[in-house]
């Protein structure tokens, strides 16, 4: 692609301060719903932090071969679950999509040929969190998809390749969870505060005592961490995202957690907030 062609993509976008980047422990499709904790803990962050002009979200459930980013004018809410209430079902998240965010993100990208995707939309992982940073849905939102087929590594150095975008008023989020674990689910605790299993609490020190030291190849390599990482993530797609957000960190910035609390026993709900000091 020419320089004149990428000029023209970023056109849309205005050079601005360095816009911080999240990664989002979504849990329960229900938090959408629902009035919690975390629910609160989104909507705090969302004060915390410049109005994006735009959103690039990965979510830990769009998983494709290959690379592919939603590039339609208006992406569908979609409802990728069973077995909710219906007014889980009724839930609509109409924020625009930004065709020219897509187009930017894949000449941005020289890792890989990213994909322009027309058929995807918002899932649930992206909807049920930005809609309570975002209520009125005034944010255009691209998703980007997860190479399933793809190492840890590559996933961390392909993110690092987005960074411009946050001089462009691009708010990035990684999507998913530090902990997910659903065959080990107590479902008779959900209601029970911060009740995990104590696999899943040392994973989760062990995580976020590499995060806040910057160790970042150890999170890149969680399948040579032990026994307790194993559990806390039997399969990567909830953990990838999290590597799209550690990736963007530059110099001095502060990493903070929030929303930092198990539930179920096995899952995790700590998210993860990348700003200048």
């Amino acid at each position: 692609m020419k320089l004149n062609d990428l000029n023209k993509i970023t056109e849309p976008f205005q050079t601005t301060d360095k816009m911080p980047v999240l990664f989002l422990g979504h849990g329960s499709p229900m938090n959408a719903i629902e009035e919690n904790e975390f629910v609160s803990g989104f909507r705090k962050v969302a004060t915390e932090i410049p109005k994006p002009q735009a959103i690039l979200c990965v979510s830990a459930h769009w998983e494709t071969r290959g690379t592919f980013v939603t590039a339609m004018d208006y992406p569908p809410t979609i409802h990728d679950f069973g077995g909710f209430p219906k007014e889980l079902y009724d839930v609509q998240y109409p924020a625009p999509g930004s065709p020219a965010l897509a187009k930017k993100t894949k000449a941005m990208i020289k890792k890989t040929d990213v994909g322009l995707d027309d058929k995807w939309g918002l899932d649930h992982g992206a909807w049920s969190v930005i809609k309570h940073l975002y209520p009125k849905a005034d944010v255009p939102v691209i998703q980007m998809s997860l190479d399933h087929f793809q190492n840890p590594q590559y996933h961390f150095e392909l993110a690092r390749e987005l960074a411009v975008l946050r001089k462009k008023g691009v708010l990035i989020i990684g999507s998913g969870n530090m902990v997910h674990n659903l065959r080990m689910v107590a479902w008779n605790k959900l209601n029970e505060p911060e009740y995990g299993y104590d696999w899943a609490y040392t994973a989760s020190d062990k995580m976020k005592k590499f995060i806040s030291n910057e160790n970042f190849q150890a999170v890149i390599n969680f399948r040579s961490q032990g026994k307790e990482f194993d559990l806390a993530i039997p399969t990567p797609e909830h953990f990838l995202p999290l590597l799209y957000t550690l990736a963007l960190k530059e110099g001095n910035e502060k990493i903070e957690f929030f929303n930092d609390k198990a539930v179920g026993g096995s899952l995790t709900m700590t998210s993860v907030k990348i700003s200048q000091g």
